[in-house]
């Protein structure tokens, strides 16, 4: 029985092509793909059975590789490009369970079997486009938030827009400290970029939102309430806002001055590490009202799937 010639296999995702100029024959690969130590990702594209991810947003990442593997001129983009960049969903959908996605520049003429991938043919400026950490292009972090924006109602605009500020004020300084998030004229830069991302990709419906984006929230259940409460045209809150206390300072996610009332919202993350994180909160809301701060609190979920109830929770609150 004659022996299997070894050759290297590909650790990214790596077409037929440019195997067969590596020396690898069909026979060789067939081999392998029969030993299992290679799989194929898509049609024509092959990758090291070691290397393929265990997890399911890794698997979609490389899918998305994959694409560009045959059409080396596309950029990741739309979902897999949040994916690069930790953008959160605006819905209870995870990003990764959507179908990789790439765009191609426009005016080429393509004709590229997807493999259950999407192909978005559109202008790609070179502004526009940067890479990730293994050196593929993806579409850049404002340019990706707003094509993903980009039709969403406001509050739903606003989990993506303050996420991408919040990430283009930390690379505005060396090393973001809180107070950065709320520093304006570092707001202010950040809201221009994707303002300008805005206009150029022709987005201007998500202008309204860019205009009360805020970098300082800090988690994605912020931003929907922040946009529900505005959409519903309650009193604009200060968001995490320095509140002095005997027992140091305390930034609430949402505080209204003038009527002395903080708002809480409880996503899941907040409790992950267990019941002592629950005391804390406990404690800590217990200290508010021991100040005579006035308390609401909701549930991330509830901010999801019933913002009315939300909205009217704290309008009443608010003796509105």
């Amino acid at each position: 029985m004659r022996t299997a010639k070894p050759w290297q296999l590909p650790v990214h995702p790596t077409t037929r092509t440019e195997l067969a100029e590596r020396g690898v024959t069909d026979e060789m690969l067939t081999t392998q793909l029969r030993r299992g130590t290679v799989v194929r990702v898509r049609q024509g594209v092959y990758l090291a059975a070691a290397s393929w991810p265990d997890d399911p947003v890794g698997r979609h990442l490389l899918q998305a590789k994959a694409e560009l593997a045959v059409s080396p001129e596309a950029v990741i983009s739309r979902q897999s490009a949040a994916l690069v960049w930790g953008l959160p969903t605006p819905t209870a959908q995870p990003w990764h369970v959507l179908p990789p996605s790439v765009s191609l520049p426009a005016g080429a003429g393509y004709r590229v079997r997807s493999n259950g991938s999407v192909h978005h043919v559109e202008q790609l400026p070179a502004a526009h486009v940067d890479r990730d950490d293994q050196g593929f292009r993806v579409t850049g972090l404002a340019r990706t938030a707003v094509d993903l924006a980009a039709g969403l109602a406001l509050p739903e605009e606003l989990v993506l827009l303050d996420a991408a500020a919040r990430q283009l004020v930390g690379r505005f300084v060396a090393s973001p400290r809180r107070r950065d998030h709320a520093n304006p004229q570092l707001v202010a830069a950040a809201r221009d970029q994707l303002s300008d991302m805005a206009v150029q990709r022709r987005r201007t419906g998500v202008l309204a939102a860019v205009a009360v984006t805020e970098p300082c929230r800090e988690s994605p259940v912020e931003s929907l309430s922040a946009g529900h409460f505005h959409v519903a045209g309650l009193p604009a809150p200060l968001y995490q806002v320095p509140l002095e206390t005997p027992f140091g300072v305390l930034f609430p996610d949402f505080y209204w001055p003038e009527f002395r009332l903080i708002g809480e919202c409880d996503g899941a993350g907040k409790y992950a590490e267990g019941e002592r994180v629950i005391v804390n909160e406990k404690e800590r809301e217990q200290l508010f009202r021991d100040l005579d701060y006035r308390m609401v609190r909701w549930l991330g979920k509830e901010i999801m799937f019933r913002p009315a109830v939300v909205v009217d929770r704290v309008a009443r609150k608010m003796g509105l």
